[in-house]
Parts: C-alpha cells; sequence; structure tokens
C-alpha cells in the first residue's frame, strides 16, 4: 500500500477541515459550536469553562497538519473528572444556534468558512483583531459577529494606575505602527481625566532603545501596548529593564508582564472570559437584527495583579489585589 508524501498529508487534512467546518451548518444548526484551531493552555481553558457554562456546546478541533475530530470523548472525560456530566446536562429544549471560534486561528477559519449563522469570534487580543479588521467577512451584511478581546479596557488600565500611583498623570508610552488604533483608544480613554500621554514611537525594532530613553525622563509611569511591542517577549522585557533602570513603574495588560517586573496590571482570566462569552454570545443568538459591524467587547471585569517585590524595590506600599479589583469594579 503507497505511503502518502507529507504534503498529501497536509493537503487531505486541509481538505477534511474544509468539510468539517462546511458541516456546521446544518448538522449543528440546533446549539453552539466552540472551534479550536490551537492548542494554546489559555484558549483550552477558555473552552472547557465555556462548555461548563453552556453544557448545549459541541467541541470541535482544526488542529494544524492533523485531521480535525470532533473533541467530545476527551472533553466528556475531562468533564466527569470535574464532576461535571456534559450530555446530562442538556437542556431539552433546542438550544440557540451560534459558532464561537477561540483564538486568532479559530477565528480566521470561521471567517472564511462564511455563513450566515451568529459568530463570536472570542479570545483574540488586539492585535489580532486588528489584523482580522480588513478581512470583508468580517462585516459581511445579514451575519451577526461579536469579538470578544482577552485585554480589559484601557479605561480599566487607567483606572488600575490611578488607583497605584494616585496623583501621577504623565504615562509614557511607546507606540509602533500596528498600535495606531489602540492609541486612539487609549487617548478616548484618558480625555477628560487630566492624563498626559508622552508617546514616542518606534518603527522597528532597532528604534526602541532610543524611544524608550526619549520618553523615560518623560513620565511618571509607563504603559505597554498590548501591540508588536507587549506580544514580543524579546521587546517587553527591552522596557521592563529601562523602567527598572529609571525607577519608572511599568504596567501593562497581562500576568505575564507582572511575572516578569511590571509593577501591576489590569487583566482578564480564561474562566471571566468564558462567562463574558456565554452572556455575549447569547445576545447574539437571540438579537433580532443586524449591525454593520461587529460588536467589540473588551475583557470584563478587570481583575488586578501586582508584583510586591517591584514595589518594594520602587518604594511603594500598594492596596491588595483584591481591593484594587473591587476598585476596578466600582468604577463603572
Amino acid at each position: 500500500m503507497p505511503v502518502c508524501s507529507p504534503f498529501r498529508q497536509r493537503l487531505r487534512a486541509a481538505l477534511l477541515g474544509l468539510a468539517l467546518l462546511a458541516s456546521l451548518g446544518p448538522a449543528h444548526a440546533a446549539g453552539w459550536t466552540v472551534l479550536l484551531a490551537d492548542d494554546a493552555p489559555g484558549h483550552a481553558e477558555f473552552a472547557r469553562e465555556l462548555r461548563v457554562a453552556q453544557p448545549s456546546a459541541e467541541l470541535l478541533r482544526l488542529p494544524a497538519g492533523a485531521v480535525p475530530e470532533p473533541a467530545e470523548a476527551e472533553d466528556e472525560r475531562t468533564a466527569a473528572n470535574a464532576g461535571v456530566r456534559t450530555r446530562s446536562l442538556r437542556p431539552a429544549a433546542m438550544p440557540e444556534r451560534l459558532t464561537v471560534a477561540v483564538g486568532a486561528a479559530a477565528a480566521r477559519a470561521a471567517l472564511d468558512r462564511g455563513g450566515s449563522e451568529p459568530l463570536l469570534l472570542a479570545m483574540l487580543s488586539r492585535l489580532d483583531y486588528e489584523g482580522l479588521r480588513p478581512l470583508p467577512a468580517l462585516r459581511m451584511p445579514g451575519r451577526r459577529i461579536g469579538v470578544l478581546l482577552r485585554e480589559p479596557s484601557f479605561a480599566d488600565q487607567l483606572a488600575l494606575i490611578d488607583a497605584v500611583l494616585p496623583g501621577r498623570r504623565r504615562l509614557g508610552l511607546v507606540a509602533t505602527a500596528e498600535s495606531e488604533p489602540m492609541l486612539r483608544e487609549l487617548q478616548r480613554a484618558a480625555a477628560g481625566g487630566e492624563w498626559s500621554l508622552q508617546v514616542e514611537q518606534a518603527p522597528d525594532a532597532l528604534s526602541l532603545a532610543g524611544a524608550l530613553r526619549a520618553v523615560l525622563p518623560r513620565c511618571e509611569a509607563l504603559l505597554v501596548l498590548p501591540d508588536a511591542i507587549g506580544s514580543s517577549q524579546a521587546a517587553t522585557l527591552a522596557v521592563l529593564h529601562a523602567g527598572a533602570s529609571a525607577g519608572v513603574p511599568v504596567f501593562g495588560s497581562n500576568e505575564g508582564i507582572v511575572r516578569s517586573g511590571a509593577l501591576a496590571a489590569a487583566v482578564s482570566t480564561p474562566a471571566l472570559l468564558a462567562r463574558q462569552a456565554q452572556a455575549m454570545g447569547r445576545r447574539l443568538a437571540a438579537a433580532g437584527g443586524v449591525t454593520p459591524m461587529p460588536v467589540v467587547e473588551s475583557a470584563s471585569p478587570a481583575v488586578a495583579r501586582v508584583n510586591p517585590n517591584v514595589a518594594r524595590s520602587l518604594g511603594l506600599v500598594l492596596p491588595t489585589e483584591q481591593s484594587l479589583t473591587e476598585r476596578l469594579a466600582g468604577q463603572r
């Protein structure tokens, strides 16, 4: 029996993947479909939490280079081990029809597939969303599409900085070409709050050090945007090192940057995002009309994370994470 070449195997997997996606419409018209296209731990945890919250959901995987297949058996075992029997919890009534694509790869696959059923693109970074925005499928007439970002809003980020460093309003940041939409969003969030944004541009990696040298003397805190700098470990570490050398606190939007040396961050978790996705998905599925543009939501509620070692090195006494989190919730 002839052995298939690696190319033929990849082609067969791709064709089967397209066939599986094409089958989602009629076969899953009666409920939610959660689509995974990678093995990121955060995406897997989000999918598990969403299926606990929405037991009718069916999980489908599209692993790269492998034959895509329903992940029902694996997740049934996981649910059973956690004391949750997925099938027995499914309601007798026919649930709403919705596809939830988890992460950028699944989002692109779902958009490429087309269709008219409501679609929720979840666990996207702001950079992921900016990469998808030019796609015509994201603005398809007659289709309800929602986008759930994994980062909290910039209003939450500013509220955290204000709670940690009250009265300090000179906020520095280094922007790239990709971060222009984020910068505009930050400027809107800062309007009316007496914030002074000190912005330096870094068109490439070689410009980062110079931009940091220019901005650090002018700011009381430094914010790392979730852009090309914030998504690069090397660039993020360069910002953290420069901030520590200058004695300037650094803030971010994920837990990793806090562990690496930032003072604090307003973040979300897969469990919180799953609950928000459930509420957002139900609104999309039940909506009677359509919107010309996707409905976009930032992660909410935000959770505060702080690095006590960095706080001590800066001579700061910070409130607890719980009290900061409560303050973020109270500012809404």
